[in-house]
């Protein structure tokens, strides 16, 4: 018996309010597969404050960024450093939320102000800030939950200033980052490892070291105590300094083409499959530790400094007297002053002091006392007496007479490079120049000095962050100090440290060399 007209009408209505009941579901994390927890629920379901995710290529780093500030957060705003790269990301969003079809008249986008203000009351902006000054722009302005799409190519500088305003006034409303990255292509991107280094050394044992490594979604707590980041045990409220002091959690889960179906059965992991080596592995398995393709400019080639750091695991520290200090100088502000010991071929780990704590000249002269105070022979002692570098010059001169020598980066220098015929093949623009040749010549590793460097990421990113140009007749000119700034969104004070103190002693007054001996007796350059 077929039913009525009247029940056709109900049945059909009752179908109509289930599709629509099931299409208002705007996004889900994928599924999980064969009992394994799918990486876009992890992350969602994780506490952390900021979240790493990602790894391979197609591993649904998009839709995690739009389904999260489309179904968990009031006002959202998703960044690329360049706009015209969030084009593809629009498109996407415009797909995810008009899947029904219902929303149309109620959800609206703004062409203009590239923003989605929806039905619900829910706000997502997209945003870029493509040079480091642009993070100006988000000055004051609080959102709840804060996406950085391809954070690698952020400095980490824009990241942590944009994320100073993530709070909300609704009390049930939580706060969150979430940053979303493919193992860096080159070494400007290095940062996110530092920033996420526990959780990248426990997938990457051989390539990165951390003294208590993290797997993928263990939440780890920080703050930034007098100036310096700080890990802590838990994420209880401190008081510091007569301030409150709150963690903020961490953590990274990495995701793979296989855990997103929307692509895995399409012709995507072909694209990636088909990359030269070393993108293939990064985008293909998100494999952190696949050797880049150093820029050719670089200065300092990154896998040089990787083996003096491997030295340096190998060796013990020399029984001599301390060869050679170097300091990069700071007083207050957000740079570190940075102190760098060498014994002979080997450097000792550098010490690192916030800007804030440094507010003049005998201040930093004091903390270079307090470290040296227990060596009796000293070679000498460089620092930089650009900008600030002055004051604590003249304090330390009187500290350690005929010891303590100011390099000014922009003096001249008469160091060259010559062929084995005496010819010369290189000259330096200014002293700048030379005290970053020096060190690439000495770590070359056929013909350097093997040199031990002590481990870490940051001075690994800090000694090959600098690029160099060739000038006319065989001039090298290193790039200034200030564009790394804005390039890598810090001070490479570690590595400027580390270069002050391989410099030779035999300096006049103004920061020339004498000479173009080389620190080191058995010099091979």
């Amino acid at each position: 018996m077929s039913p009525s007209a009247y029940e056709q009408l109900k049945l059909a209505k009752l179908r109509a309010k289930a599709q629509r009941k099931k299409l208002t579901v705007l996004w889900q994390p994928n599924p999980d597969r064969d009992g394994v927890a799918n990486p876009q629920r992890l992350a969602k379901e994780s506490d952390a404050d900021i979240l790493g995710y990602g790894g391979s290529g197609g591993g649904g780093k998009t839709d995690l960024l739009l389904g999260l500030a489309r179904t968990q957060h009031k006002h959202s705003i998703i960044f690329r450093r360049v706009f015209k790269n969030l084009r593809g990301m629009i498109e996407r969003s415009r797909s995810l939320f008009n899947q029904d079809g219902l929303n149309r008249q109620k959800d609206s986008f703004n062409e203009s102000l590239h923003r989605w203000s929806l039905a619900d009351g829910r706000q997502i902006e997209f945003e870029a800030m493509q040079y480091e000054k642009d993070k100006e722009n988000f000055r004051g302005r609080p959102h709840d939950f804060y996406g950085f799409d391809e954070a690698t190519e952020f400095s980490r500088s824009q990241v942590e200033f944009v994320m100073a305003w993530m709070r909300t006034t609704e009390p049930k409303q939580r706060c969150r980052a979430i940053l979303t990255f493919n193992p860096p292509s080159d070494d400007s991107g290095n940062w996110v490892i530092d920033f996420f280094l526990p959780w990248i050394a426990y997938l990457f044992p051989n390539e990165y070291q951390h003294p208590n490594p993290a797997a993928p979604g263990e939440l780890r707590w920080y703050a930034t105590v007098d100036g310096k980041e700080t890990e802590l045990p838990d994420g209880e409220p401190f008081e510091h300094g007569g301030q409150t002091i709150r963690p903020l959690s961490r953590t990274f889960i990495p995701a793979k083409l296989s855990d997103n179906p929307h692509l895995a059965n399409t012709n995507y992991g072909a694209v990636l499959q088909s990359l030269p080596e070393p993108l293939r592995s990064q985008m293909l398995y998100g494999d952190f530790a696949a050797h880049r393709q150093a820029d050719p400019w670089q200065v300092i080639p990154t896998a040089w400094v990787k083996a003096a750091q491997r030295r340096w695991l190998e060796r013990e520290k020399p029984i001599m007297p301390l060869s050679g200090v170097g300091g990069d100088m700071v007083r207050g502000g957000k740079d570190a002053l940075a102190l760098a010991k060498r014994f002979g071929t080997w450097f000792d780990e550098v010490v690192k002091i916030p800007g804030v704590n440094i507010e003049d000249g005998p201040a930093a002269a004091a903390v270079f006392y307090e470290q040296l105070k227990d060596e009796r022979n000293i070679g000498y002692i460089n620092i930089d007496v650009a900008g600030v570098g002055s004051s604590p010059y003249d304090s330390m001169k009187v500290m350690w007479p005929g010891k303590v020598h100011p390099i000014n980066a922009a003096s001249g220098s008469s160091y060259a490079v010559k062929a084995e015929n005496g010819d010369v093949v290189l000259r330096m623009k200014n002293l700048r120049a030379e005290y970053h040749w020096r060190l690439r010549m000495a770590l070359d590793p056929v013909h350097g000095d093997g040199l031990a460097l002590p481990p870490g990421n940051e001075i690994v990113a800090d000694l090959c962050a600098a690029k160099y140009k060739m000038m006319a007749g065989g001039v090298i000119q290193i790039e200034d100090k200030e564009e790394i700034k804005k390039r890598i969104g810090r001070s490479p004070d570690v590595g400027e440290a580390v270069m002050m103190a391989y410099l030779p002693e035999r300096l006049d007054d103004s920061g020339t060399l004498e000479t173009g001996d080389n620190p080191l007796s058995d010099y091979r350059g």
